[in-house]
């Protein structure tokens, strides 16, 4: 995932400070990003003003250094818009950053392909189960070393496919919730929180 995409998206909702985007990428960017350092924000701010994507304008403070509030471009529009409407190829881990950053904003910006975006994953992630689920998965030793205990091992091994299995099953219920309340999105009408069904 390009990071710079993020940071677009973000000023599609409103303009933001280098401040408050530093402050952003602490707290709820550090789900979509490990390690991000507020150095690289700058660095991508400057790149997209260079490529024409943002503008600035200065924000003077009274008793403290002057803020440049930054706002999307045409272009940076342009940009963002091509980004959530590209075509997405799921890797092999599922609950990838790219999927999650790409789904939040595209489901926010343009709904249609939120949708294409879910359907993706979707497909993708039944193949996997389809192809991967009743594989053979006995584990087998040849000449390990003494330290190898083979029956911690065997349970181990077992115990990670049984979360990863869970993790995947819960993975592909909550795309098919998305998938339902986007599909049946109504701007004004509130629909109920994903898991819960209207009452009758």
């Amino acid at each position: 995932m390009q990071f710079e995409y993020v940071l677009l998206a973000l000023l599609a909702g409103r303009p933001f400070s280098g401040y408050d985007l530093r402050k952003w990428v602490e707290t709820e960017g550090q789900f979509l990003r490990s390690r991000a350092h507020h150095s690289q924000i700058y660095r991508l701010l400057g790149r997209m003003m260079a490529d024409g994507w943002v503008a600035f304008e200065v924000d003077p403070r009274e008793g403290r250094p002057d803020a440049k509030v930054y706002r999307l471009t045409p272009v940076g529009r342009e940009v963002l818009m091509e980004w959530v409407r590209s075509p997405y190829e799921p890797p092999s881990r599922f609950q990838d950053a790219d999927f999650l950053s790409r789904f939040a904003f595209a489901a926010v910006l343009d709904r249609e392909a939120a949708i294409r975006l879910i359907r993706t994953e979707l497909d993708h992630r039944r193949q996997q189960i389809a192809r991967n689920r009743p594989r053979d998965r006995t584990v087998r030793f040849e000449d390990p070393l003494p330290e190898l205990d083979q029956e911690l091992a065997r349970e181990v091994y077992e115990e990670l496919h049984q979360y990863g299995a869970g993790a995947m099953d819960a993975w592909v219920a909550w795309l098919e919730r998305m998938l339902r309340r986007l599909e049946q999105w109504q701007p004004g009408h509130k629909t109920p929180p994903a898991g819960e069904g209207s009452a009758a």
